[in-house]
């Protein structure tokens, strides 16, 4: 880990906890958190190059499909069944964090573990697209008669907070890209600032329910670690092409997810546990990566190799 990611590791277990333990600090956050995601979004896809989905190569664009159908559709369905046999309450949770996009900060993730980056940026920017359809399509499938929460709110949410961001950095880049550069000065204490507005904002909702269920904490906890495996071992498989670098590409495009925008979606629709579990999962987004990196270069089969 960096010294940015110790900060913003601390950043959000301060803010979760304070959220819980002093939830006036965070009431008067409680109506914004959406528009906090869409400015935390358009600071990320400034890092984004959406050129890199130029390449039509057969075998680029077989991989990206196959990518792209086990992250948005084969994983997050049977992770969803198998943890509604195991531990039910999470099922939902488990869905929802499984099937959202994966995360912007992936393609540097992937430049830190030496493999290649190209595929993993072709899935932040075609997931990102696609998951505001996707994933409320799956909960209404899955979940929609228990839930009993219309698809179309969830897509228009998913939608605004996406797409927004997405098109402002398409025009900014065309017209104001001097801007562009001044704010990418700045773009982490901003980014850290908004982490912890957003987790004050959600939290502090479910202040009494932790007081009354601290032990969920734990569980929650426990639930990430084997879910972060979950998504490295998919990855790991799907990705199995020939390609030095490639299986460990899309683990990393299975694993590092936007769970930030799970943490503000989930809290329009769902209870405590799905803004819970996706806050709780920057536990192996960050300690996973170093036996990560150790695996990466032990195994060869797991291919590090930059494109």
């Amino acid at each position: 880990m960096r010294l940015n990611d110790f900060i913003l590791f601390a950043v959000i277990c301060v803010s979760v906890g304070l959220a819980i333990l002093k939830p006036e600090t965070g009431a008067a956050l409680q109506p914004y958190p959406l528009y906090m995601m869409m400015i935390l979004l358009f600071l990320s896809f400034l890092r984004i190059n959406f050129d890199s989905l130029l390449d039509t190569s057969f075998r680029s664009l077989a991989q990206l499909t196959v990518l792209t159908v086990v992250k948005l559709i084969v994983l997050p369905v049977v992770l969803y069944f198998v943890t509604l046999q195991i531990s039910p309450d999470f099922a939902i949770p488990v869905l929802l964090l499984s099937g959202i996009s994966t995360g912007v900060v992936a393609p540097f993730v992937a430049n830190m573990v030496n493999t290649d980056v190209a595929p993993v940026l072709r899935m932040v920017v075609v997931t990102s697209l696609l998951t505001p359809f996707t994933l409320p399509t799956l909960v209404e499938f899955l979940v929609g008669a228990q839930a009993n929460i219309p698809m179309a709110p969830m897509i228009r949410t998913l939608a605004t907070v996406i797409f927004i961001p997405v098109a402002l950095v398409a025009v900014a880049r065309r017209w104001f890209p001097r801007i562009l550069e001044h704010i990418g000065a700045y773009q982490f204490p901003i980014s850290l600032g908004l982490f912890f507005l957003i987790n004050l904002a959600v939290f502090s909702k479910y202040s009494k329910f932790f007081f009354h269920h601290w032990e969920t904490l734990f569980e929650t906890i426990a639930i990430s670690y084997v879910v972060g495996v979950a998504y490295y071992v998919a990855g790991f498989i799907a990705g199995h092409s020939g390609v030095p670098g490639a299986r460990l590409s899309a683990g990393i495009s299975m694993a590092i997810v936007n769970n930030v925008l799970v943490i503000v979606f989930s809290s329009q629709f769902f209870g405590p546990l799905a803004p819970t579990l996706a806050a709780m999962y920057m536990f192996p987004f960050f300690s996973l990566l170093a036996p990560l990196k150790v695996l990466s270069l032990r195994y060869k089969w797991l291919g590090p190799s930059k494109g």
